[in-house]
């Protein structure tokens, strides 16, 4: 499902996150992808703890302004990148794997995953 802006959402069963909060940063655009945010919503539950997600959907027009990927899995609404502050990194990624996320990029301040073909990048700067 895909809405022009995020406001026009009436029905929402995820308890943890908001339509606003997964919606593109950029436009108010959000596409629902329910595999990933049910993914998000057990990582959450699991981490007991809140979890901050610094993007999740991504317009076409906002990607390109981001210097994101040609194709992004956030095009998609199937990847998260998720604030590793206040966090225990090993614990997140390791319950992240545990709930089926398949792609992670590791960087300073966040964690992406994604639900796209299994691979990792960054691990160099998840260590530094």
């Amino acid at each position: 499902m895909i809405y022009d802006h995020w406001s026009q959402v009436t029905d929402w069963e995820w308890e943890h996150f908001s339509p606003q909060e997964v919606a593109c940063h950029g436009t108010g655009k959000l596409r629902i992808n329910p595999k990933l945010l049910t993914c998000l919503e057990l990582l959450r539950i699991l981490l007991n703890r809140p979890i901050v997600c610094n993007s999740v959907y991504r317009s076409p027009y906002h990607n390109a302004k981001l210097g994101g990927a040609i194709f992004s899995q956030h095009l998609l609404a199937s990847a998260a990148d998720l604030s590793t502050n206040g966090q225990d990194r090993q614990i997140m990624l390791n319950l992240a794997q545990e709930v089926g996320f398949t792609g992670f990029g590791y960087y300073h301040t966040f964690l992406h995953v994604d639900l796209g073909r299994p691979r990792e990048w960054g691990k160099e700067k998840w260590n530094a």
